[in-house]
């Protein structure tokens, strides 16, 4: 019935591996005159996704999941991930030889501090930690009497005996019409940034940015269309471009060269090295930079500005084109959701659907509409209990069969050239039970409140991020992952630098599109989650308002279930809000709709009862 999927049910974890991978890496260390070594989930340009040949942390822990990182000392091990994968680090690891702390709540500075013992050599590699990350794990040694040794190997990739090979992704064009901006004009803002800084060069080394400065896609990292490459503007002349030249085309490659240089990854260790000994002054942004950089260069004799990188707000901000791109995709997706919540409505009342099954349906009617490219990353598709782990992925050995009177949450998305697509969306089967409907209606009033959030010009996401938890929180619940994160264009699905949560320090600018997806997860029982995308717009005029003003445009279309709502817990405005959003919904999809969908939208937007 489906085609081949952009996801994979397999379980890849590979039980009894754990052991003798963690005693060769001592083993190694042990060789190299170290006593332990710091493995983050991440590559050389500091992705969330990365590539097969990248995930070290999974080939030695087990653990799967997109944040964590292991320290591996000669008698103990312990492995740190957020709040999203509490549950299902335990599920993968198990606490044999890894023990499990909680990355925000004892990161690892704080823990190599506490634990690593004095005269110890931790080893770690400078092209996997940022600048501001190497600091402070020297600063974290430095203060437990120990040492943080820098190596030029990777002991993991001397013991990964067959780890994949590099990906070779092919280099395309993201043409004008879904950029919307020239690279000329990319790099003139860019350059005029530059002016007020002391400094004659600028280091790109987040390959998201180098995408959107070139307006050029890829296919390196799993559902994320960037292209691996680093590149180096400087104030005057021609950018360079480094990248495997084995990815370009002929055509693409002329493109690219009527703008910039476009040179071998082998030549980018050795041009960084050339900008020291010319003794240039280099800005590079230390938070997203890998140190291995900064140390080629200033061991050289160049000089480091450090700065926030100026092209991730350019990115963030979206212009018209890609505003306009974003809610054609919107519509596109959330016709393809709907087709499948009118499916799913079908099918799961018969308890034969499976997790997978739902996730080849939904991916299917993605297809439909001809011009999917990839999803924008791995479903997540939970019933019952499996819903109330934040970021689940279902295997072919977690697979659950959908029971009658369990809550199922779909977190899916899909990318288009013309836009990236982010939606969650949980819904009854059979008959909720009254403490279900009543958190999902605590969840939802805090989604309300996001979207109809008007706020101040420079308000940060951390400043909003409680309106989402207040309901949750007077009734004593929480949940442990942030309230939305930023969204490229045909780009990654998580983009910095704005986001709401406590941790949100970027002001929220008009054009910004971020996701709203407050939720709750009772362990054992289910989940529940509600994200819609929203644009940060210009608010609707205010008498007597005596500064700009914003708001959110919701930009996602899809119906949100009644069935699980207590409407005598919605105060009147937010009936009001609620009531518009599935009326909006409902007349903007329908015309687009086939017979059978458009007759289930229309009932399953039938305002809920007032009690």
């Amino acid at each position: 019935m489906f085609e081949a999927l952009f996801q994979s049910f397999e379980d890849r974890a590979e039980p009894g591996a754990t052991a003798p991978r963690v005693a060769a890496l001592r083993a190694e260390l042990k060789v190299r005159g170290l006593d332990g070594f710091i493995v983050p989930r991440t590559d050389r340009f500091q992705n969330e996704y990365v590539p097969p040949s990248e995930e070290r942390l999974a080939w030695l822990t087990g653990f799967t999941g997109s944040a964590g990182l292991a320290i591996v000392l000669a008698e103990r091990a312990v492995l740190f991930v957020d709040g999203r994968y509490q549950v299902q680090v335990r599920e993968e690891v198990g606490g044999e030889i890894f023990s499990i702390e909680h990355l925000v709540d004892n990161p690892p500075p704080a823990w190599i501090k506490a634990n690593l013992p004095a005269g110890a050599q931790l080893g770690y590699s400078p092209w996997l930690h940022t600048v501001d990350g190497a600091e402070r794990l020297a600063k974290a040694c430095s203060e437990a009497g120990a040492g943080l040794v820098a190596v030029e190997d990777n002991p993991i990739d001397v013991i990964w005996t067959d780890r994949p090979e590099p990906p070779l992704g092919a280099v395309v064009a993201h043409e004008l019409r879904y950029a919307g901006e020239e690279v000329a004009s990319k790099l003139a803002r860019i350059r005029a940034e530059m002016a007020s800084r002391a400094a004659d060069t600028l280091m790109v080394s987040d390959p998201h940015a180098v995408s959107w400065l070139f307006n050029i896609r890829g296919s390196d990292v799993p559902h994320t269309p960037v292209v691996l490459a680093f590149a180096i503007v400087p104030k005057e002349g021609r950018p360079t471009l480094f990248v495997d030249l084995r990815k370009i085309g002929n055509e693409i490659r002329s493109r690219l060269e009527e703008i910039a240089d476009v040179r071998p990854n082998a030549a980018f260790e050795r041009d960084l090295a050339a900008l020291g000994r010319e003794h240039r002054a280099v800005w590079l942004d230390p938070a997203i930079a890998p140190e291995a950089i900064a140390r080629l260069i200033v061991e050289n004799g160049g000089a480091i500005v450090r700065g926030s990188d100026p092209i991730t707000p350019m990115k963030a901000v979206k212009n018209c084109t890609e505003i306009d791109g974003a809610r054609a995709a919107q519509l596109r997706d959330g016709a393809a959701v709907t087709r499948f919540l009118a499916w799913f409505d079908r099918q799961a009342p018969r308890g034969e659907l499976t997790e997978i099954a739902a996730v080849e349906a939904m991916e299917s009617f993605r297809r439909e509409t001809g011009m999917l490219k990839d999803i924008s990353f791995p479903t997540i598709s939970g019933a019952g209990p499996n819903g109330a782990i934040v970021h689940y992925r279902v295997t072919r050995k977690t697979n659950r069969r959908i029971a009658p009177n369990d809550l199922y949450l779909l977190d899916s998305g899909g990318q288009y050239e013309d836009g990236t697509t982010d939606i969650t969306r949980t819904v009854a089967v059979g008959v909720p039970t009254a403490e279900m409907r009543r958190n999902f209606t605590l969840v939802l009033k805090g989604h309300m409140a996001i979207a109809r959030a008007v706020f101040p010009d420079g308000t940060t996401g951390a400043q909003l991020d409680a309106l989402a938890r207040q309901y949750l929180w007077r009734a004593g619940l929480d949940y442990d992952h942030g309230t939305g994160h930023g969204v490229g264009s045909y780009l990654s699905v998580h983009e910095g630098p704005a986001r709401i949560s406590k941790l949100g320090g970027a002001a929220l600018k008009r054009g910004m599109i971020l996701s709203n997806e407050p939720g709750y997860y009772r362990p054992d029982a289910y989940g529940i989650r509600i994200e819609n995308l929203v644009l940060v717009t210009e608010a609707a005029p205010v008498a007597g308002a005596e500064k700009p003003l914003n708001a959110f445009e919701t930009l996602t279309l899809a119906p949100i279930d009644t069935r699980l709502i207590e409407p005598a817990l919605l105060t009147a405005d937010e009936r009001t809000w609620f009531d518009a959003y599935q009326a909006r919904v409902r007349e903007t999809l329908a015309p687009i709709l086939d017979t059978t969908t458009r007759a289930w939208l229309f009932a399953a937007t039938i305002p809920p009862p007032r009690n």
